[in-house]
């Protein structure tokens, strides 16, 4: 007990040193993008009191928020009369979340894990249940839950090896917040496992799968991808990298030149996985001389190689308008991102070696013949090639990939089981 409480002590140490520095790092990026200004006072916990029990979610960032879409709306439908509070980190992540449900819930900023914070934010919100996306493991946040007997999921969690050795390491710190009525409910067998070795309570842990294979799809949103397919890309081969980082535009870049002297007239869409490097690949592109447009300008030169997409919340959209999907953040070892949204709309997808933030779902579409893999920008322009030069193929490829995600279905009917009690 000692040991555990100079542990916690020393980490919210640090963390009240480092969150002057976080706030600090919020206020210059609002020199650019002033969502980052919003609700300011909520990272320290400030906002709305409830006096009846909420349901709170919590979906740190752009892509846990599209995830966890089918589960609210489910919680919704199922406890029409209990406010819902869905928190996040990231000001793209709170536009995503308020463009999906407008005032039908709560969406607010989850404060920094310092005690003072994260105690008047639990007081605040009066959840009668957390459930949590994937892995955000807070002490002071798991702390607050526990001594008000409050009991948290964490939904649809993975946790990686290299992860593990580092939970392990501070075992003393992170251990106890699996006590009491933390439910762990992993996206597959192998995380289930992982959590137990870190301090999960095995009868406490369940295998639901991948929510994000329960993805809904907008026909108004398919509607309008093909409306933009017809008025701006006309009969033009188009291909998407969606979700890419620093040093990966570079290959991408690099493919897309090679591809132009096999297939003149390719068109890229080339989307920025952070709102804040808009203007820098921007720079990166006219240092290449490449001719580009940006998709804010709402329109596209004839000559234009690549489209440039600096606006939120098109991607799936802009998926669905092209013959073939690369998934970015894969080329480069950050780990990957969706590559469920492409597949789910009948596109082919392409992605690099580096897959572990969903590496369930790269097997699954890697095995049924759905995704490719490359590992360089000359593979990536070998898979291109193929693709676009067979028609049937690149269909072929389409249906399998819906087919996987139809037969992964149900994993919110589970979690909701697991849920239910609590409510």
């Amino acid at each position: 007990m000692g040991r555990l409480l100079a542990m916690r002590r020393l980490y919210s140490a640090l963390m009240y040193a480092a969150s002057p520095v976080a706030f600090a790092i919020v206020l210059w990026r609002g020199l650019r993008n002033r969502r980052y200004w919003e609700a300011l006072s909520e990272r320290f916990g400030f906002g709305k009191t409830y006096a009846s029990p909420t349901i709170w979610v919590h979906a740190v960032s752009l892509g846990e928020v599209t995830a966890a879409a089918p589960l609210i709306r489910a919680l919704r439908t199922r406890q029409p009369q209990c406010p819902l509070i869905l928190t996040t980190a990231t000001p793209t992540g709170r536009a995503r979340a308020q463009a999906l449900f407008g005032d039908s819930i709560a969406v607010r900023f989850l404060p920094y894990d310092l005690p003072g914070s994260m105690r008047r934010f639990v007081d605040r919100v009066n959840p009668r249940v957390a459930i949590i996306m994937e892995t955000e493991l807070w002490p002071n946040l798991f702390d607050q839950c526990r001594r008000r007997g409050v009991p948290v999921v964490l939904a649809s969690a993975r946790l990686s090896p290299k992860s593990v050795a580092r939970y392990r390491t501070f075992g003393a710190l992170f251990r106890p917040m699996f006590a009491g009525g933390t439910l762990v409910a992993a996206q597959s067998e192998e995380d289930a496992e992982r959590f137990i070795t870190i301090g999960a309570d095995r009868s406490r842990t369940r295998v639901i799968g991948n929510v994000k294979f329960d993805m809904d799809i907008d026909p108004a949103m398919v509607y309008r991808a093909h409306e933009l397919r017809l008025a701006i890309f006309s009969s033009r081969p188009v291909w998407i990298a969606g979700s890419t980082h620093a040093g990966e535009e570079e290959l991408v870049l690099t493919a897309h030149a090679a591809l132009e002297t096999q297939i003149p007239g390719a068109l890229l869409l080339l989307v920025p996985r952070h709102p804040q490097r808009f203007d820098s690949v921007a720079e990166l592109l006219k240092r290449r001389g490449v001719r580009f447009e940006r998709r804010s300008s709402m329109g596209l030169a004839p000559d234009a190689q690549v489209l440039l997409v600096d606006t939120v919340g098109e991607l799936t959209m802009l998926y669905a308008a092209a013959d073939v999907a690369f998934v970015g953040g894969s080329l480069i070892p950050v780990g990957g991102h969706n590559l469920l949204e492409p597949a789910a709309l009948g596109v082919p997808v392409i992605t690099g070696p580096y897959q572990a933030n969903g590496a369930d779902i790269a097997r699954v579409l890697l095995e049924q013949g759905a995704a490719v893999q490359v590992a360089d920008a000359r593979q990536l322009t070998d898979a291109l090639l193929g693709l676009f030069a067979d028609p049937a193929r690149r269909a072929r490829m389409g249906e399998l990939g819906r087919h996987a995600v139809e037969v992964n279905r149900g994993s919110v009917a589970r979690l909701l089981a697991l849920i239910e009690p609590f409510l």
